[in-house]
């Protein structure tokens, strides 16, 4: 709804990766520089880690849009809890090889070696991409480890690159990841972005939809958004598309920091009822650097308010009564709606 209001041609803050919305913010321009160093070196792993939603994925995406597609055969896992057989297959099914149920391992290992001799025989290079490798059973980074070992014409076949959430530096710093530490020939991790660099990534979402102008951000309020992200991209996303329908509703121009401040206590106030699964707007709330010693989000946003004392029980009353006063207008504004376009188009 909020796009119409503002005369953007699409959302702007979508969560799933779209390469038209890469920022080159300077740690992703880095993030970029290892990628690049790394494939130049034409063998190994290249370790990339970040907390969820720091942009891995769509540092990856555009990669690929920077090299030769041609002169590359991608595969890419997303893993979850998978032994090392299983994630043997899962890679020669992402690159194209039909696996049938029950094969031998070495009959599947000499599939991929041909696999990967045809491609080198046609000029290609074969890059395995692994998504949330901190979920990987030790066997399973040996697999990863054993695979490539396999070489062509006393070459390297696969290259590796690893994504991983911030969990994974330890996995990989421990005494069983020796083997696989000693072929890393780039490591980087992803941090969050600056104040600064939040405002630029805001206004370059927003203008890749062709915003002009409407609405208009005040100063206060791209800081009020780092202070409830972080900096974290998918944390901005779910915080600015919330208060760009707020404000939609409200029929606001300018988006301020109170409207802000409200969508984040909203927000906030929102998530009492999931903190229990473990998520916070599907990030986990656990095992993270951005955590504090309890387990929560450090940003206001993404953290459930505490209860049981009465200044809480009054702060919520106040904000449930505010969004009342709020749904009644934004009920309002939906009846005006659809009463222009009935009025349009009877």
């Amino acid at each position: 709804m909020y796009e119409k209001f503002y005369g953007l041609d699409g959302p702007p803050f979508l969560l799933t990766p779209d390469p038209r919305f890469f920022f080159s913010s300077s740690n992703h321009r880095r993030a970029i520089t290892h990628l690049v160093y790394g494939l130049d070196q034409r063998e190994g792993f290249i370790v990339i880690t970040g907390e969820v939603g720091a942009g891995k994925t769509m540092l990856v995406e555009q990669l690929w849009l920077q090299l030769n597609r041609n002169a590359y055969a991608v595969c890419k896992v997303v893993t979850t809890q998978v032994s090392g057989d299983d994630l043997l297959r899962l890679v020669m099914d992402g690159f194209g090889l039909n696996v049938v149920p029950g094969t031998e391992k070495s009959v599947l290992l000499r599939r991929f070696e041909h696999m990967v001799r045809e491609h080198r025989n046609a000029g290609r290079r074969c890059v395995l991409v692994v998504d949330e490798v901190q979920n990987l059973s030790f066997n399973a980074l040996e697999e990863l480890r054993m695979l490539s070992n396999i070489t062509v014409d006393g070459k390297a076949s696969v290259q590796t690159i690893l994504l991983g959430q911030p969990q994974f530096r330890p996995i990989l710093a421990s005494r069983d990841a020796e083997q696989l530490r000693q072929r890393v020939l780039a490591s980087f991790h992803l941090g969050p972005m600056s104040d600064v660099e939040t405002r630029l990534y805001i206004e370059h979402r927003m203008k890749t939809v062709g915003w002009t102008g409407n609405p208009h951000w005040e100063e206060d309020a791209f800081a009020a958004v780092h202070r409830h992200t972080g900096g974290t991209p998918r944390r901005i996303n779910t915080l600015c598309s919330r208060v760009l329908q707020f404000g939609a509703l409200e029929e606001r121009t300018s988006i301020t920091a109170a409207m802000v401040e409200e969508v984040a206590d909203e927000m906030a106030e929102g998530l009492n009822g999931v903190q229990a699964a473990g998520q916070v707007n599907g990030l986990p709330t656990t095992a993270r650097d951005d955590a504090d010693e309890d387990g929560r989000s450090r940003y206001p946003a993404f953290r459930p308010r505490a209860s049981g004392d009465p200044g809480d029980l009054l702060h919520r009353i106040e904000a449930l009564e505010e969004a009342t006063a709020r749904q009644d207008r934004i009920f309002q504004r939906i009846v005006k709606l659809l009463a222009a376009a009935v009025e349009k188009d009877p």
